[in-house]
């Protein structure tokens, strides 16, 4: 009875993360996670006193990380040969993930997971931010919106015409448009997503406008 109840559980896990210090390089897939600054600054941000939220940044969506991923589950914390980036490389990505200390962050957790150096994933995140274009009407967003989630998927869409539906995912967290996820190949084509990418988001949802 024991050996039976150990394999159901073993199934009912196997969509779930996987354990930490995987080997690094092995993976299928990017998901690109594009945060909205407001949001974050709201929620977390400004109770940190993080400068990404100060006012007149003018900052709309920044990214939040490049992170490899299974068809089901995903890595973090990889086995790596390659080192840590010195403070000055991780400051130069601040414009890019909104400030050095969460560009360091993001290598920790999944850049090491991609098996390139740091400067190497660096690079190619900053690549894959530029592969999609952020919608014209969330560039310096003037006012606090109320909208449908469904709109701020569209909006991406139609801005990115090669952008399939199944590839992009809306997220919110409180209310608030938290997240645009997208999904890349390893190439920085871009392809459907997993189902364990993000819960989507539906429904009314505020995005507060840029800072």
């Amino acid at each position: 009875m024991r050996v039976i109840f150990a394999a159901l559980l073993a199934l009912a896990l196997a969509g779930t993360a996987r354990a930490e210090g995987e080997r690094a390089g092995d993976f299928d897939y990017y998901v690109m996670a594009l945060s909205w600054s407001a949001s974050w600054c709201a929620l977390e941000g400004d109770a940190r006193d993080d400068p990404q939220c100060d006012a007149g940044r003018g900052v709309d969506f920044v990214l939040h990380g490049l992170w490899p991923q299974y068809e089901d589950g995903w890595p973090s914390f990889c086995r790596t040969v390659e080192r840590d980036p010195p403070r000055s490389l991780t400051a130069m990505q601040a414009d890019l993930f909104g400030g050095a200390g969460a560009a360091f962050y993001q290598w920790k957790k999944h850049g090491r997971c991609s098996g390139l150096p740091a400067a190497g994933f660096y690079d190619l995140a900053r690549q894959a931010k530029a592969r999609v274009a952020v919608p014209e009407v969330f560039r310096g967003l003037g006012r606090d919106l109320r909208l449908e989630a469904d709109v701020v998927e569209e909006a991406f869409l139609e801005a990115n015409p090669a952008l399939d539906p199944a590839g992009v995912v809306v997220t919110c967290r409180q209310g608030l448009v938290q997240e645009v996820r997208i999904c890349l190949t390893k190439d920085l084509d871009l392809r459907p997503c997993g189902g364990d990418v993000g819960r989507v988001c539906r429904g009314v949802v505020g995005m507060e406008a840029v800072r």
